[in-house]
């Protein structure tokens, strides 16, 4: 079994859904007393968001690309950026490592693509959203063709992000706006949603919507769990 390696804490709330997906997963597909082989480094999160907010992309690359340095120096043999947003930087924390780095749109966009959809809702931070690491990869690299909220409902989104999802707070509220918003991108032609940041389906789950919804937290987990168990399974 490989080591997988988690560059979590952003925030700390789906680092704790990777740490579980992974394990009962692991445990589903060799059961018994299996667990999975892995390191993570948890961030102080306040310090990446000041970042983020302030536009400083360099110094986050560079923060993180140290941490996923440690990582790799811990023993992982494959690394998962626990995060949409910080994919962002995910070059510079590639050029920093010998080991592979699983790219969270890449496993998202091959779950979407092995369904048969090719017009994506995307949901997700502000960055995540209006910026082009992630959507521009879905549509170059997979041939996605990807709609976003408006811009009033992107703000809603990213509010809700940061001000309570990533606090752990679920409101009835707040899933009532998600719906709202993802029934528009519905009507504009969006076959499934991306859950494009690792808390949303903390908030939005299944049972919720009958539009498919592609959970970018379990999809990315399960994926590194094939990876670490492909000689074994």
């Amino acid at each position: 079994m490989k080591t997988i390696g988690i560059l979590g804490g952003m925030s700390w709330e789906s680092s704790a859904l990777y740490y579980e997906i992974i394990n009962e997963e692991v445990k589903k597909r060799l059961g018994g007393l299996h667990s999975a082989r892995c390191v993570m480094l948890s961030v102080d999160f306040q310090e990446i968001e000041k970042l983020q907010h302030r536009g400083d992309w360099d110094a986050t690359g560079e923060l993180l690309a140290a941490d996923a340095r440690r990582i790799e120096a811990a023993g992982a043999d494959l690394l998962l950026i626990a995060t949409n947003t910080m994919h962002k930087v995910a070059p510079r924390i590639e050029e920093a490592l010998s080991i592979p780095l699983l790219h969270i749109a890449d496993a998202t966009a091959k779950a979407i693509r092995d369904r048969g959809t090719r017009t994506i809702g995307l949901l997700g931070t502000r960055f995540t959203m209006e910026e082009e690491f992630y959507a521009g990869r879905l549509r170059q690299k997979w041939g996605l063709e990807v709609l976003t909220p408006q811009k009033r409902d992107r703000e809603i989104v990213h509010r809700i992000i940061y001000e309570e999802l990533v606090l752990g707070i679920v409101r009835e509220e707040s899933r009532a706006e998600f719906l709202r918003i993802i029934n528009k991108l519905a009507d504009r032609g969006a076959e499934g949603i991306i859950e494009g940041c690792t808390e949303i389906g903390m908030l939005v789950k299944t049972e919720h919507t009958g539009i498919p919804l592609f959970d970018t937290t379990h999809i990315h987990a399960q994926k590194a769990v094939d990876l670490a168990l492909r000689d074994l399974t």
